[in-house]
């Protein structure tokens, strides 16, 4: 058993309180981690504040601030495989997968270590006389970061790296499922030299230590990826603290395929989408809508492409996909098939455990032919590999199809005609829209959701002005004194 210590004001410490987590391929309990008890949780967060406002950080500046987040990029990049092997032990997340992420995770601390010094105000043409007023943005203070267990590295880093860049201090809460990585991931924090108190990396449950970071009065930000019932939580707990709210929450992505789309590249778009990390991504494009002249071919297609795809041990590189993270996950999916079977949809393929896998987290992928959007798997967001396929017409259809949904995160088209695919992407409502690709992110690009998907934005420059607050400056640059305020001119 591997045991995992929380990382506060640059010191590892044990706990109090200890968990064990479960490895989802085999069942078995590989590791213990501490639980934050409200003391702990309190500690990290003082800890954060007298970094930001006393300790050596308050004095360093921009750039030296980017150098520091550079070297952690490189540690990063340097140690991606082992971090890849962790997150796979803990989540069942692919190795193939888990590796290579890590090392692009790399790329967006280089790129906010290069924004760093480039954070700028501006000088305002002001409609006063003998005034100069100008703007600067500022940290906005101790920031505290949740992240859920299917990303926790990289959707770790688009929180973490912009906040650094900006000046602020972090309190990062990994999730109690598969918080391996970012433990890891704060012993190169420590190694590249970050000042105490700057980063520091807990876990626990939302009872203490999610109420707590939360709410605690020194927190200037919650920057929270989850789910919608957890968001509403944490928007109570900062009912105390006045905290700012950024929220990337869950989604039920459509992918659009109409009749003059490249059909291969279709195929190879709703596999990806569906199927790729093995279903567990807030952007699976779970309803796939069709063109009704394409639908028995475009279904043949994928159900082909189905029988080829590996399912196993997510640590070999061969497997495709692996188990899903928890129990819970199979047996949520299984009872959803169920009831979208009853309600009407075919089963085309999977909805079952692989014969060759008797331990594990396992579901086989899994395609619904469905009739329309009141069965079940159409509304339910899964994190498993079950895809549901609904037919359509017309292109307006389609558009209302896949804005019937109370989620908008991302969305998927694949059209060779580039009126329609400008057409399309502009009336569907969601943060990001592939065409003719899908899953594609950047740090240059930013993301985010529409309604119960959340409003905040993550990545590229945008993101780094949701660490910051403006403060106006005014100078009276006349050599005369200050006029009677009680005379009116």
């Amino acid at each position: 058993m591997k045991h995992f210590k929380h990382y506060i004001n640059g010191e590892f410490s044990t706990g109090a309180n200890h968990f064990e987590s479960t490895n989802p391929a085999n069942g078995k309990s590989w590791a213990t981690f501490p639980a934050a008890s409200e003391e702990e949780s309190s500690f990290a967060i003082e800890s954060a504040h007298e970094a930001l406002f006393e300790g050596p950080w308050s004095k360093l500046n921009a750039t030296e601030r980017g150098r520091l987040l550079y070297k952690l990029g490189d540690l990063i990049a340097q140690n991606a495989d082992a971090l890849g092997q962790l997150e796979t032990t803990d989540s069942g997340k692919l190795a193939v997968e888990t590796k290579n992420q890590s090392k692009y995770v790399a790329d967006y601390y280089h790129y906010y270590a290069g924004l760093a010094d480039k954070i700028q105000g501006e000088v305002l043409p002001i409609d006063k006389p003998d005034m100069c007023v100008f703007t600067t943005r500022e940290p906005i203070g101790v920031v505290v970061a949740i992240v859920p267990w299917n990303a926790q590295l990289f959707l770790s880093a688009t929180k973490i790296a912009p906040a650094l860049a900006a000046g602020n201090t972090i309190v990062v809460k990994a999730s109690e499922q598969a918080p391996a990585a970012l433990f890891k991931f704060a012993e190169l924090v420590d190694k590249a030299g970050f000042p105490p108190g700057v980063v520091n990396v807990i876990t626990g449950f939302g009872e203490p230590c999610g109420r707590v970071i939360s709410s605690h009065p020194k927190v200037s930000k919650v920057a929270f990826t989850g789910g919608c019932e957890v968001a509403q939580h944490i928007i109570r707990n900062t009912a105390e603290n006045f905290a700012h709210v950024s929220l990337e929450l869950g989604g039920k992505s459509p992918m659009l395929i109409f009749d003059d789309c490249d059909i291969e590249g279709a195929v190879n778009g709703v596999i990806a989408g569906n199927f790729g990390a093995s279903g567990q991504s807030c952007v699976a494009g779970s309803r796939v809508f069709v063109q009704k002249s394409i639908h028995k071919e475009l279904v043949s297609r994928v159900a082909e492409r189905a029988k080829e795809i590996v399912v196993g041990d997510p640590l070999d590189d061969k497997t495709q996909v692996g188990p899903l993270a928890t129990a819970h996950q199979v047996d949520r999916a299984y009872n959803v098939i169920t009831e979208s079977v009853k309600q009407g949809a075919k089963l085309v393929f999977g909805g079952k455990r692989p014969e060759h896998l008797k331990i594990g987290n396992y579901l086989e992928p899994t395609l619904l032919d469905c009739p329309n959007q009141s069965i079940d798997s159409t509304r339910t967001e899964l994190f498993a590999p079950v895809m549901s396929i609904i037919t359509f017409e017309s292109e307006e259809e389609a558009i209302n199809m896949a804005n019937d949904s109370e989620f908008g995160l991302g969305a998927g088209v694949f059209t060779q005609n580039i009126a329609r695919a400008h057409r399309v992407s502009q009336k569907i409502r969601s943060g990001i829209v592939w065409v003719n690709t899908y899953r594609a992110i950047s740090p240059i690009a930013p993301f985010g959701g529409f309604k119960n998907s959340g409003g905040s934005r993550e990545a590229g420059i945008d993101a780094i002005h949701e660490y910051t607050r403006t403060k106006t400056t005014w100078i009276n640059t006349s050599s005369e004194p200050m006029q009677n305020p009680f005379v009116m001119r």
